[in-house]
């Protein structure tokens, strides 16, 4: 997600905010048009799964979604009133947790409503956070979706973590895994995966993916063949890496993901308990 389009969803997301009894609040209706939904039915669907979530997670439904009617204008002077719903903070986040992530400002309200500063900075940090996490995870599914391919042609497990340390050989310019371990100071027990930056990690889900589709394509079956297309690959990504004036193997190691993932998961568990609920007027 680019600067400029973070710096646009949050003042949208600033401007939808009011105060509603004294509690921050957001509403219904302006999330509605922020995320990009159409027809108010099918944002109350997104509502309706955020309630019942809200009310799994043993929060009162009533704290966090109050109906409420709001005055919109006709034109020439005329009005008609509008049924509308306050959201606090935990209800926006469990609507965006509910609501589709591929429309970017539900995946970056996620982010938005999780952390309680309203600090852009602290939100776009969060932002590439969350997208190395990720990004991470991907490459888990595609290397388990490779392993899967190959292991029907012949290939085990011993056989795909070889192909997997050429592949790395070959994209970190002759340093395989164990060396870029030791390179970047790295456990032995943990995978290097969880220590590259964004980027790496998406080179190498690329050419995981690419060696997925042309063992299928060319009917690749043995060790061997798969192997050197893995590194044919790496290769290739390594080459417009180089291009752009990255070398993998020259980036510096990204923040622990089981760190990573453990402060998001905080984060996320404080949101209700840090959340002002909306009971007559009164602050929690």
């Amino acid at each position: 997600m680019k600067k400029e389009q973070i710096q646009q969803l949050f003042e949208q997301f600033e401007n939808a905010c009011y105060i509603y009894k004294e509690i921050e609040c957001w509403s219904a209706r302006e999330l509605q048009n922020v995320f990009n939904y159409s027809e108010w039915r099918n944002f109350l669907k997104v509502i309706d799964k955020a309630r019942i979530a809200c009310k799994a997670a043993g929060e009162a439904v009533s704290d966090h979604f109050v109906d409420i009617n709001k005055m919109v204008g006709l034109g020439s002077s005329a009005q008609r009133e509008l049924e509308d719903i306050a959201l606090t903070r935990y209800a926006c986040y469990l609507i965006a947790q509910n609501g589709d992530p591929s429309k970017p400002a539900v995946a970056f309200a996620q982010t938005y409503f999780a952390v309680q500063t309203r600090k852009q900075e602290i939100i776009e940090k969060r932002l590439l956070d969350v997208a190395r996490v990720s990004a991470r995870e991907k490459l888990t599914k595609s290397e388990k979706k490779l392993s899967g391919i190959i292991y029907e042609r012949g290939v085990d497990h011993i056989g795909f973590a070889r192909i997997r340390s050429k592949g790395d050989q070959a994209l970190f310019g002759g340093f395989g895994t164990n060396d870029m371990k030791r390179r970047l100071g790295i456990p032995e027990t943990r995978p290097l995966a969880d220590f590259l930056p964004t980027l790496t990690i998406k080179a190498k889900d690329f050419a995981t993916e690419l060696t997925s589709h042309n063992v299928i394509e060319k009917d690749l079956k043995s060790e061997r063949w798969i192997s050197k297309e893995h590194v044919d690959n790496n290769l290739a990504v390594r080459k417009m890496l180089n291009e752009r004036n990255v070398l993998p193997e020259n980036l510096p190691p990204a923040e622990d993901l089981k760190k990573v993932k453990r402060k998001l998961k905080t984060e996320e568990k404080k949101i209700p308990q840090q959340t002002k609920k909306i009971r007559n007027g009164k602050k929690k």
